[in-house]
C-alpha cells in the first residue's frame, strides 16, 4: 500500500539551503550515513544482550557498495531496522522540526558551517547534498514488522510503500546528482571511508573487504597491551614514521569521559611543528584533527587519538572554546603529560637524560605556555652543560652558585647557542673554572627570558656576549700594565686599522691568557636577533637594525706590547692582523677581507 505525504514546515527550499551551507563539507554525508548505521547495529546487538532482540543477530557489519551503472551508493546494516510509523517520526518530523529551526537561524548569514549537521538533527539530510533522490529501505527487528520504503527527492513531500527488505536492517540508497559524481569514483569513497571510519566499532565493508579496525587499543585496558602493541599502533596511524619515544594511555570516565593514546614523536631541535598529528574521535568516530582548543596548545606537537563521547561529532571551534568539559579535557591532558615525564624520570634518570634533547622542545614549550605545567616541570626539566652533564634548575643553581655568583649577588648562567663557533669563547670561561650550558634550539631564546623571571637573583648570558670578567663581574680585577698615555695610543691605532664605525673599539685590563683581541655583540642585541629569527617577541624592527659590536683590546697582553713599540706602519699592521685573526675565530672573515688577511700573514711572517 502506498500513501505520500507532505512534511508540515513553513519553507519549500531547506535542501537548497543545506546545500549552499554545506558546500565544503560535502564529503561528511558518508560519515554521517556511515555512523547511523554503526549506531542502528549496535542498538540491536545491545538488544539482544538483553533479550529484547529475538532471533540470531547474524554477522554484524556494515556495507558501502558503489554502483556507477545506476548512480548509486548504498549504505547498508543489519541493526534494528525501522517500522513505517518509525521512518515517519525519526526521519520526517524530528529531522525535519530540526531543519526548519535551522533554516530560520542560518539561511540569511554567514554561519559556522562546522556546526550545523547534527546540530538540528540533520546528519541523514546530509545525503541530499550529493543524492537528487534519497530512499530508505528497512525491516524492523519487531516481531510481525513490514519491510517499509521511503522515497523523497528532496522537496517537502515524501512516500512511503512496502518495502523489499527480508531480512532485519536498512539500506539507504543514493541516487548520485550530476554534481556530485566524483563520489562514485570508488577511489573517493575509499578515502573519505579511512578518514572518517578507520576504527568504527562494527565492522565496515566496501569492495568486499572490511576496512576499518573495529577495537583499536585506546579502547584496551593498558594491562592488556604490551610496548609493541603500542608501536604497531603508532605505524598504524603514521606509517612512515620513527618509533615514538613514549607514550601516555588516558582513560578517565569522572568527571568527563575521555579515552586515547598521545605519543612523543621524535621532534628536530629546529622547532619542526608537525602539528595535526592529534585525531579527536567520539565513539570511534573521527571529527576532526584540528584539536588547539581540546590539547594545550605546547601539546600540539604530540601524535595519537583523543576519543571522548562529550564531544558532538559536528563539532565546532566555537563550541570548543566554549565547552566546560572541553576545558576540562585540556587541563587533564596537561596533568596527565606532566605526570608522564615526572614518572619516567624518576624511574630512570639516564634513560630519560638520553631522551632530553627529543622531549625539550615540549617541556620548554610547556613551561611557556602553562604557568601549571612550569611548576610541575621545574623539578624534571634539565639544562645540559659543554661536558654534556645534565642537571635540572635547582641542581643546577647549587652546581655553580659558589663559583658564578657576582659581586652584586646575582647567579650568571654562561651559556653557548654553538660549541664550536663559541669555542674560544667557552674556553676562556672554562679557564676560570665557570659552567657553560647549552641552549642551542629556536626555542631557548623565549625559555632563557622565562629563567630570568621565574629563578630569584637568576641572569643568563651568552659567553660570547662580553669579556669574560664583564660577564661575571667580581671585585677581583687585574690591573692594566699599560699607562694613560699607552693606552689611548694602542686605541687609536687599533681604530685606525679597524676603519669601522660598527666596531666601538676599547682598551681593557683583562687575564694574560685571554685573547688579545675579543670581539663581542651585546647580550641585549644577541637576544633581540635570536627573538626576531623566531618571529616573536614584536621584535622585528630590532632584527633589522645593524649590529653594533665592542672590540675589546687586551691591555695586558704580549702582542699588544709589540704593537705599542713597533716602527713605522708596522704597528698598525699587527693590529689589522690581531683583529682579523679575532673575526677569523668567530667566522666573521671572509672573502676580500680573509684573501686580504692571509697575504699579510705571509709578508709579516717574511720580514720576522
Amino acid at each position: 500500500m502506498e500513501e505520500k505525504g507532505t512534511i508540515s514546515i513553513h519553507t519549500e527550499n531547506i535542501f537548497p539551503i543545506i546545500k549552499k551551507f554545506l558546500y565544503s563539507d560535502h564529503e561528511i554525508f558518508l560519515r554521517e550515513l556511515v555512523s547511523n548505521a554503526v549506531d542502528a547495529t549496535q542498538k540491536a546487538k545491545s538488544l539482544s544482550s538483553i533479550s529484547e532482540l529475538k532471533g540470531d543477530l547474524g554477522e554484524l557489519k556494515v556495507t558501502v557498495k558503489v554502483d556507477k551503472e545506476k548512480k548509486q551508493i548504498i549504505i547498508s546494516d543489519n541493526g534494528i531496522g525501522m517500522t513505517a510509523e518509525e521512518i515517519k517520526k525519526y526521519i520526517n518530523q524530528i529531522a525535519f522540526s530540526g531543519a526548519t529551526e535551522f533554516v530560520e537561524r542560518y539561511k540569511d548569514s554567514n554561519a559556522d558551517k562546522s556546526q550545523i549537521i547534527g546540530q538540528f538533527g540533520l546528519g541523514f539530510y546530509s545525503a541530499f547534498m550529493v543524492a537528487s533522490t534519497v530512499e530508505i529501505d528497512t525491516l524492523s527487528h519487531q516481531d510481525g514488522a513490514e519491510a517499509a520504503h521511503w522515497t523523497c527527492d528532496g522537496s517537502t513531500e515524501f512516500t512511503i510503500t512496502k518495502g523489499t527488505r527480508t531480512e532485519r536492517g536498512t539500506d539507504v540508497i543514493l541516487n548520485i546528482a550530476e554534481d556530485s559524481e566524483e563520489f562514485l569514483e570508488e577511489a573517493r569513497i575509499q578515502t573519505i571511508l579511512n578518514k572518517y571510519c578507520k576504527f568504527l566499532p562494527i565492522p565496515v565493508e566496501f569492495n568486499g573487504e572490511i576496512i576499518n579496525n573495529p577495537n583499536p587499543i585506546w579502547t584496551k585496558s593498558p594491562s592488556d597491551l604490551t610496548d609493541e602493541d603500542y608501536k604497531n599502533f603508532y605505524k598504524e596511524l603514521y606509517p612512515f614514521s620513527e618509533d615514538p619515544l613514549f607514550w601516555i594511555h588516558l582513560n578517565v570516565d569522572y568527571p568527563f569521559n575521555l579515552t586515547g593514546i598521545l605519543y612523543f614523536p621524535k621532534v628536530k631541535n629546529e622547532f619542526d611543528f608537525q602539528k595535526n598529528k592529534i585525531q579527536l574521535y567520539s565513539r570511534q568516530v573521527f571529527i576532526t584533527d584540528e584539536v588547539k582548543d581540546v590539547v594545550p596548545e605546547f601539546l600540539m606537537l604530540l601524535h595519537g587519538v583523543i576519543d571522548s563521547p562529550d564531544i558532538p561529532l559536528n563539532v565546532s571551534r566555537s563550541f570548543l572554546q566554549a565547552d566546560a568539559n572541553v576545558k576540562k579535557i585540556n587541563t587533564y591532558i596537561t596533568r596527565k603529560v606532566a605526570d608522564k615525564l615526572n614518572e619516567i624520570y624518576k624511574k630512570d634518570r639516564t634513560a630519560y637524560e638520553e631522551k632530553w634533547n627529543d622531549i625539550a622542545v615540549f617541556v620548554k614549550y610547556g613551561m611557556l605556555s602553562d604557568d601549571k605545567f612550569y611548576e610541575k616541570a621545574k623539578d624534571f626539566a634539565l639544562l645540559e652543560n659543554t661536558e654534556r652533564k645534565f642537571s635540572t634548575l635547582e641542581e643546577y643553581r647549587n652546581l655553580v652558585q659558589a663559583n658564578q655568583t657576582d659581586k652584586d649577588g646575582n647567579l650568571v648562567i654562561l651559556y653557548t647557542t654553538d660549541v664550536e663557533k663559541q669555542h674560544a669563547f667557552i674556553e676562556t670561561a672554562q679557564n676560570r673554572n665557570y659552567d657553560v650550558v647549552k641552549l642551542d634550539t629556536m626555542i631557548d631564546p623565549h625559555f632563557i627570558g622565562q629563567l630570568e623571571q621565574k629563578l630569584e637573583k637568576t641572569t643568563l648570558k651568552r659567553v660570547d656576549a662580553d669579556t669574560i670578567d664583564k660577564l661575571i663581574q667580581t671585585d677581583a680585577k687585574p690591573e692594566s700594565v699599560l699607562s694613560e698615555e699607552e693606552t689611548t695610543r694602542l686605541k687609536e691605532m687599533f681604530e685606525k686599522a679597524i676603519d669601522n664605525q660598527s666596531m666601538t673599539v676599547g682598551v681593557e685590563a683583562l687575564s694574560v691568557d685571554d685573547q688579545p683581541v675579543i670581539i663581542t655583540l651585546p647580550e641585549f642585541m644577541r637576544r633581540m636577533k635570536d627573538m626576531n629569527r623566531m618571529g616573536g617577541g614584536g621584535m622585528m624592527m630590532m632584527g633589522n637594525l645593524p649590529d653594533m659590536y665592542n672590540v675589546t683590546i687586551n691591555a695586558n697582553h704580549p702582542i699588544n706590547h709589540r704593537i705599542l713599540k713597533a716602527k713605522d706602519d708596522r704597528g698598525e699592521k699587527i693590529a689589522k692582523q690581531a683583529y682579523d685573526l679575532a673575526l677569523l675565530s668567530q667566522n666573521m672573515l671572509s672573502g676580500a677581507a680573509l684573501t686580504a688577511f692571509v697575504k699579510r700573514s705571509v709578508e709579516l711572517i717574511d720580514k720576522e
